[in-house]
């Protein structure tokens, strides 16, 4: 149990015997007023996003949520389902699987995320490499500052990379922000 005062961003409490992570958490100490804690908090079950006050000495369970490493199987409607080492096959909903559907692979190793034995949420590795299969032609003479076109991956999924990048090339990308990284030779 940790008191509000002592909960910092990226800590998972039990609020309503359901897990929330903590997106941002305010001290406010203001005058004859008693301290507070404003908490900005993502229930990882739904999704959704609440805020609550509450008073700096409010104490709240810490959960610890069990990982395993997984590989991704196949997509059954309407589920995406992921085997563990001893072929055991673990379920999750696209609402579950956020911005991962974005770089799923068949075969692909992930990290599911569990909570009192049910899968919540993947997690992917911090970097992937995937090839690019359409982009435009880069246009000749535009090389002025960090000139970034579309270009469509296996996925159907679009990101910007630089003009010098071609159909067929390979190229790193941070699962976190989505972003072009670099090229692999």
């Amino acid at each position: 149990m940790k008191t509000a005062q002592e909960l910092r961003s990226g800590n998972i409490i039990e609020v309503n015997s359901e897990p929330m992570i903590i997106e941002r958490a305010e001290y406010n100490k203001s005058g004859r007023n008693t301290a507070v804690v404003r908490l900005k908090l993502k229930n990882l079950l739904s999704g959704t996003n609440s805020e609550i006050v509450a008073k700096a000495d409010d104490r709240y369970k810490m959960i610890l949520l069990e990982k395993k490493q997984c590989t991704y199987s196949y997509y059954a409607d309407p589920a995406y389902v992921f085997m563990d080492t001893e072929y055991n096959p673990y379920e999750l909903g696209a609402e579950q699987m956020g911005e991962a559907l974005n770089y799923l692979e068949d075969g692909m190793e992930a990290e599911l995320v569990f909570f009192e034995g049910q899968p919540i949420a993947v997690e992917l590795p911090t970097v992937i490499v995937r090839e690019i299969i359409y982009t435009e032609p880069a246009v000749r003479g535009d090389t002025s500052g960090k000139v970034m076109k579309p270009a469509q991956l296996a996925s159907e999924h679009t990101i910007s990379v630089p003009a010098f990048c071609n159909i067929g090339d390979k190229i790193e990308i941070d699962t976190r922000t989505g972003e072009y990284r670099g090229r692999v030779n």
